[in-house]
């Protein structure tokens, strides 16, 4: 099992505080460092020093890292066109020498966008947006070089693009889709995806959702384990009943629901949790790392999690 750290800068951090948890799990020997793509703070809290762009960011750590693969979990598709979201990402991807990917999603918090002035359509519309821009970008680079791509859409229409620059991986970045719908999201991710992702939901509800992907896979054709299959936790790891109190605490949460909700606990009993999800096909997990100045609690998971995670 790949074990990747993902973090939540809208809830308050620099850049240099993700570069700091980007370049150590690049030295413990994650897999990759993800982040969230949101322009406003969740819940109390000031946000301060406010919004970091995830794909400014992840150019600059791009730059300063070397093996680490990088990625959103997820941009928001309302948040940038198409074409130039296709720009940006293989322009990240060239600067990384191929290490990107792109979790991408029809967006849901709308107080972000109202707060920005972000135009903010009905859901139906989201995912209609969403599916141009999948065919759009998947399009775009790989188009040949020295060919042209076109497309006629009702929200999206491109004439006669050079479909430039290339990313650095071909035919492109690797594109995660994820959710818990049980019509939609499955079809798009069979026609689009390189994974499919689950947040935050049971082994049963994952299980439930694995197995309509799959459906949707062989409905097209697709070879179901042609898709990498991953969930993301909140994770809160500590040698002693105490360490595990001091973290839950420090991001405002409750021992019992994390251990009841996400990978809680001592480092066997995080292995133990990530055992159950690996049973269902699960071969990736996102560690959701919320106190991102702990770097000690990745040098914990990095050091007595990490290797036995690769056994699963």
């Amino acid at each position: 099992m790949d074990l990747r750290i993902f973090t939540e800068p809208q809830q308050g951090a620099s850049y240099d505080d993700l570069l700091a948890v980007a370049q150590a799990a690049e030295r413990l020997g994650f897999d990759a460092f993800f982040r969230s793509d949101h322009y406003l703070v969740m819940g109390d809290g000031s946000g301060l020093p406010g919004p970091t762009d995830s794909w400014v960011t992840l150019a600059g750590i791009a730059r300063e890292t070397s093996t680490i693969r990088l990625g959103t979990l997820v941009t928001a598709s309302t948040f940038r066109h198409p074409g130039v979201l296709a720009i940006s990402v293989a322009q990240v991807d060239a600067m990384s020498g191929g290490r990107v990917e792109l979790g991408i999603g029809a967006a849901w918090f709308d107080a972000e966008h109202t707060a920005y002035g972000i135009p903010f359509p009905s859901l139906g519309e989201r995912f209609d947006r969403l599916e141009e821009q999948l065919a759009i970008i998947t399009g775009l680079w790989a188009t040949p070089e020295g060919e042209r791509f076109d497309f006629a859409g009702t929200h999206y229409s491109l004439t006669d693009s050079p479909a430039l620059p290339k990313p650095t991986q071909h035919p492109g970045p690797p594109v995660i889709i994820g959710g818990g719908g049980p019509k939609r999201t499955p079809r798009l991710a069979a026609a689009f995806a390189s994974e499919f992702n689950m947040g935050f939901s049971s082994v049963e509800v994952t299980t439930t959702q694995f197995d309509r992907v799959r459906a949707a896979c062989a409905a097209i054709d697709r070879h179901p384990d042609s898709l990498v299959y991953s969930e993301a936790l909140v994770v809160c790891c500590g040698e002693t009943e105490a360490d595990i109190a001091r973290r839950a605490a420090s991001i405002g949460r409750e021992v019992d629901e994390l251990r009841a909700n996400g990978l809680c606990g001592t480092p066997d009993e995080v292995v133990a949790k990530l055992a159950t999800y690996a049973a269902i096909g699960c071969s990736r997990v996102y560690l959701q790392v919320l106190d991102l100045a702990d770097l000690d609690h990745l040098d914990l998971i990095g050091e007595q999690v990490l290797g036995w995670a690769t056994e699963l």
